[in-house]
């Protein structure tokens, strides 16, 4: 169970801080429920803390984790997949966000923000892309009390500084 002032992350809403603990009548069933406000575009979000774990909320990484984010956004990116299925991949993409781990959405936003690069993206694709650096951020935001415009300019220097290397491998 968690508690007011926790930081918790939601898998495919990001991270953000319990501000309450409420009962609440929903279709003629009470039960409590964790308000989570979320610090980017100041969302709050209802979540039954009965169901919180198997819905897969958790605390936020900690500073160890979080710093493997950047060593993980550094590495030399693998070929990237040339299934031209874009089904296939948005679909391996949306499980990754859902399981909501870092690591897992880390690796979305590099290869999605690889491919942009490389050969563009499709709408489904982009929007995507936007929403795994949004969760990223989220939990960046919180786990080392940086600003958002700071951290999210510091992904995207480290994602272009890898596309980079990573196209000079390539040539």
């Amino acid at each position: 169970m968690f508690n007011i002032g926790d930081k918790v992350v939601y898998p495919m809403h990001g991270a953000g801080t319990i501000e309450a603990i409420e009962e609440k009548e929903m279709l003629g069933q009470t039960e409590d429920y964790y308000i989570i406000k979320m610090p980017i575009d100041d969302v709050k979000v209802m979540v039954p803390t009965n169901r919180a774990k198997n819905i897969g909320v958790r605390q936020i990484s900690n500073k160890l984790e979080a710093d493997e984010v950047y060593l993980t956004l550094q590495k030399p990116m693998e070929e990237l997949s040339c299934d031209s299925n874009w089904n296939k991949r948005y679909s391996s993409n949306i499980d990754k966000i859902k399981s909501g781990s870092i690591q897992d959405v880390t690796e979305v936003f590099k290869e999605l923000s690889h491919r942009h690069m490389e050969k563009g993206l499709s709408l489904g694709e982009k929007k995507m892309l936007t929403t795994s650096k949004n969760i990223l951020l989220s939990e960046l935001v919180l786990s080392q009390n940086e600003c958002h415009e700071v951290l999210d300019n510091k992904i995207e220097d480290i994602v272009k500084i890898s596309f980079e290397n990573w196209t000079e491998d390539n040539l």
